[in-house]
């Protein structure tokens, strides 16, 4: 799986949250300001070459299809940013949130509330 642009994840995220649809569709999705139609079009055909996207002819125009779900992708480069920056260490990732105040006590607790539901019980 070839990591995608910031562009090419903004439209795949459209095209996730709408679970395949046109251009047009994921254009009215993106932030301002948003890129011409015909960029957005590149950006999809490339998504599209690279495996991402299937493409459906309905008259003269196309319908995309998400080939890759969002929750592979992310577990896919989120691994590889926690290896890169973090040595394979969650417990970084979350110890440099923590010093730079981006996450709670709060949150950290809820967290490992988390991890605790899905340990399997000992009998």
């Amino acid at each position: 799986m070839e990591r995608l642009t910031q562009p090419e994840e903004e439209a795949m995220r459209g095209f996730w949250q709408l679970e395949g649809g046109f251009i047009k569709d994921v254009l009215e999705l993106l932030p301002e300001p948003r890129p011409p139609y015909t960029t957005l079009a590149s950006t999809v055909r490339n998504l599209e070459r690279k495996g991402y996207l299937r493409s459906e002819k309905l008259g003269n125009t196309f319908r995309f299809t998400p080939l890759i779900p969002a929750e592979d992708y992310r577990k896919r480069f989120l691994g590889a940013f926690v290896g890169d920056y973090f040595r394979n260490s969650y417990k970084e990732l979350v110890s440099f949130f923590a010093k730079d105040q981006k996450i709670s006590a709060e949150e950290l607790k809820e967290i490992i509330d988390m991890i605790e539901r899905q340990k399997p019980q000992q009998p």
